[in-house]
């Protein structure tokens, strides 16, 4: 019986080939006008993953695919790869970095496995440890691959009271320099320590800070949403009192629901 999966890949890969061979708009891209559109259909999945929205998920994992094998689609034209060759780089590599499926290591669970991952990464000819870190990759999320990716050699703190104890002390060497008035420069510089700390200290506890923040993010806005539809005057002419009084509302209304 023939794998429906591999029917449906065939039948997107020859749509593909039928657009950038006939459609106007589908002819004229190429990688770098592909760039921006592909990092955000990237956000939008990741938007769907915060809000659990399955139907979503499946949606933007189509639109990413699609992104994929325009690429390869492109990258076939200028003679550089093609979809099939993309499909087995990855396969060498997911067998080779894995020795404890297809190879005869033994492992105790999942730290050692990505220890020995980052350990055959350098085997590949990879400079350093944070080789595989983008530069583009938003701040946030640099410093958490950062701080994971340099845990795997070792370079981390024996416990996470060291690493809160981190945190006051950044925290503090900030209030130095406020109450120094220091420079804009040096305020940036202390502020970063602390994000940097925290964050640290949020890995050691499991908690993802993007999306601790992202969620954050979308409370603030409900809520002040919830503000804005149930102000009784334009908010310019009410106080900060009133606007908190329907700010506890919208709290108490979400509590409500849970």
């Amino acid at each position: 019986m023939e794998d429906q999966r591999l029917v449906a890949f065939g039948r997107l890969l020859k749509i593909m080939d039928e657009l950038r061979e006939q459609c106007p708009w589908d002819k004229k891209q190429d990688i770098h006008s592909l760039r921006n559109l592909t990092i955000e259909e990237t956000y939008e999945l990741a938007d769907a993953i915060l809000k659990e929205d399955w139907k979503g998920i499946g949606e933007e994992l189509g639109d990413l695919l699609l992104h994929i094998v325009f690429y390869a689609r492109i990258g076939k034209e200028q003679g550089q790869f093609d979809i099939g060759s993309v499909i087995e780089q990855i396969c060498e590599k997911l067998i080779r970095r894995h020795p404890h499926i297809y190879g005869d290591i033994q492992v105790s669970g999942e730290e050692e496995v990505k220890r020995n991952w980052e350990t055959i990464k350098m085997g590949e000819g990879k400079k350093s440890v944070l080789s595989g870190v983008p530069d583009s990759l938003p701040a946030m999320i640099k410093a958490y691959r950062m701080q994971d990716k340099t845990r795997q050699v070792g370079f981390e703190w024996e416990n996470a009271q060291q690493v809160w104890a981190k945190v006051e002390e950044e925290i503090e060497e900030f209030k130095e320099i406020v109450q120094l008035n220091g420079s804009k420069e040096a305020l940036e510089d202390e502020f970063g320590d602390i994000l940097f700390s925290l964050i640290n200290f949020a890995r050691y506890k499991g908690i993802d800070p993007e999306t601790s923040l992202e969620r954050v993010n979308l409370k603030f806005k409900r809520r002040f949403e919830y503000i804005e539809s149930r102000a009784p005057k334009p908010l310019k002419e009410m106080t900060l009192g009133e606007m908190d009084a329907l700010w506890d509302e919208a709290k108490e209304l979400e509590r409500s629901k849970k």
